[in-house]
């Protein structure tokens, strides 16, 4: 070989060389700016969820220790538990109750917040305030409002000579009342998305449209909502997944009852680990809720953003 071919080769390697320094630095870099989330996210997503489904197969002590391995006993238990099975009714008929009507009320809202009237902003403000009220506060309001003799709702009823209705407390009502609290205090944020969404929508469509001829229901049905689906579809996906992870109205307003009608999944694994002291009952159903969401969030990407349009 002359030493031109083998200067050639050297060159060569060291570009090689140089190039994969380059790699390497720049993949130091990367994980030095990613450390902050992956260490925040090993803490409190990683490191909880493996414990929790080491928990799952253990029966444990009144302070979370483990005792006796006992594999898929728990599961087991949980599924044959008449309790548990209702309280997964009850989260699905909650989830059923609370997401078609908080999205059409929003949107009725967004729609009539969008338009170009006098003093709008005011009520723009107004649909959004539940935003910045917390669920105890919320709850607490809706308590008076459903109290069997002094509520308003009752007294309501009774100006119409009709029977008081114990909202909270007849497990024929208990869970609608509870759903009704939440749409109330989901309402502010999706309104709020929704209403981005409508303001992003390119004004152009509506011109051309009005050249056309079209009314305000045509232009409504054939540009409003396909071009607002992306929001929808986000919001929609939200609104899943905080129903089912419903927590804070229901230990207030019902505690689970009456005859654990709004005894909902997570209230469920609540009452289990930190009443009952049961972690490894309390783990199982995390798990149970954790692939039921799982499995409801990969349903909603694949069959409704078939029918997401994009501008």
């Amino acid at each position: 070989m002359d030493q031109a071919a083998i200067q050639t080769n050297v060159h060569a390697v060291d570009i090689y060389q140089v190039k994969k320094n380059q790699r390497i630095k720049s993949l130091v870099k990367g994980l030095l700016f990613l450390m902050p989330s992956i260490v925040l996210f090993s803490v409190f997503m990683f490191y909880p969820m493996i414990r929790t489904i080491y928990l799952s197969f253990f029966l444990t002590k009144a302070n979370g220790d483990t005792t006796v391995f006992v594999g898929l006993d728990n599961y087991i238990n949980i599924f044959t538990s008449p309790i548990f099975l209702q309280s997964i009714k009850s989260t699905f008929l909650f989830v059923l109750y609370t997401v078609p009507l908080t999205i059409v009320v929003s949107l009725f809202l967004a729609v009539i917040a969008n338009e170009n009237l006098k003093g709008i902003g005011f009520f723009r403000t107004i649909y959004a305030s539940t935003m910045g009220i917390s669920v105890a506060a919320a709850s607490v309001f809706w308590l008076y409002l459903f109290h069997p003799t002094i509520g308003f709702l009752n007294q309501i009823l009774k100006t119409f000579g009709l029977e008081n209705i114990g909202w909270l407390t007849d497990p024929k009502w208990a869970l609608f009342a509870v759903a009704v609290t939440t749409i109330w205090m989901n309402i502010g944020f999706t309104f709020l998305i929704l209403l981005g969404g409508l303001q992003s929508i390119d004004t152009s469509l509506y011109n051309s449209a009005d050249i056309d001829g079209a009314g305000y229901f045509y232009k409504l049905r054939r540009i409003t909502i396909p071009m607002l689906s992306p929001t929808l579809f986000f919001v929609i996906t939200v609104t899943i997944i905080n129903a089912f992870q419903t927590f804070g109205q229901i230990d207030i307003l019902t505690q689970g009852g009456p005859q654990n009608t709004t005894n909902l999944i997570v209230y469920s694994i609540y009452r289990e680990a930190f009443t009952n002291y049961k972690f490894g009952l309390a783990s199982a159903q995390a798990i149970i809720l954790f692939i039921i969401i799982l499995v409801v969030t990969v349903l909603q990407f694949k069959v409704g953003e078939k029918k997401v349009h994009y501008q």
